[in-house]
């Protein structure tokens, strides 16, 4: 089992700058990949960034060259630096786990959301 929490989301303003963290707990062995996710209400819940055990990271189009997704294996954290901050980046935003379950599947771990508002 792999627990998440997210922290760091706040209010800011339009062109400012956020960090959001992702505490990782519990059996993290054979987990693939990280991800940070975000929904807005009466949206679906889409990938903004995600980064793999090999390190390759991959970002929506939408947040290419303002995002950075890292992490600190030594803290089991994973970091999501907002730059350049949009009010259409306003969501709550999710940490998401990939787990090994067998040589094909995999489960998916949720944390509970932390809320990033940005104002024109």
């Amino acid at each position: 089992q792999v627990q998440l929490v997210e922290s760091g989301g706040g209010l800011v303003q339009a062109g400012g700058s956020l960090r959001l963290s992702c505490a990782v707990s519990g059996s993290i062995f054979s987990i693939l990949a990280m991800g940070w996710y975000r929904q807005a209400p009466g949206k679906q819940r889409d990938l903004v960034a995600s980064i793999t055990t090999y390190s390759t990271t991959n970002y929506a189009d939408s947040v290419k060259g303002r995002f950075t997704i890292s992490r600190d294996n030594a803290k089991n954290t994973v970091y999501l630096q907002m730059n350049s901050l949009k009010p259409e980046d306003t969501a709550v935003y999710y940490c998401n786990a990939q787990k090994r379950i067998s040589g094909l599947g995999y489960n998916d771990y949720w944390g509970q959301g932390t809320q990033v508002t940005v104002s024109p």
